[in-house]
């Protein structure tokens, strides 16, 4: 298992959402609701869009290409046309830093 750090805690305020990078190449998509902070991947499982430039409502997160809205909790779609869960990666809080704790090797995406 690895260990990314992604972000400072003061950089995602309440019901915000931030892009991290990962390797130089994978976008993690940071979110705080009520203190609760989720990462999952930053671009949309159905076809590439970046994820930030949607928005949250409700425990949701709705991509702005497409419409496909996902649980933020499971990473799985609500509405289509996305078929495919957002990989949702499990966050630690290390002090004043947001990370994620994924296995070693490539980080998971789901693609459709």
């Amino acid at each position: 298992m690895r260990r990314i750090d992604l972000l400072g805690v003061d950089e995602v305020a309440d019901g915000e959402m931030k892009m991290a990078w990962v390797d130089g190449t994978d976008q993690v998509l940071v979110i705080n609701i009520g203190g609760e902070v989720t990462a999952v991947q930053g671009v949309c499982s159905h076809e590439y869009f970046e994820l930030d430039k949607g928005f949250l409502t409700n425990g949701t997160l709705t991509c702005a290409l497409h419409l496909s809205r996902f649980d933020l909790v499971n990473g799985e779609p609500l509405d289509p046309p996305a078929e495919e869960p957002l990989a949702v990666y499990p966050v630690v809080i290390d002090g004043d830093r947001i990370l994620i704790e994924v296995p070693d090797g490539p980080l998971e995406i789901s693609e459709s």
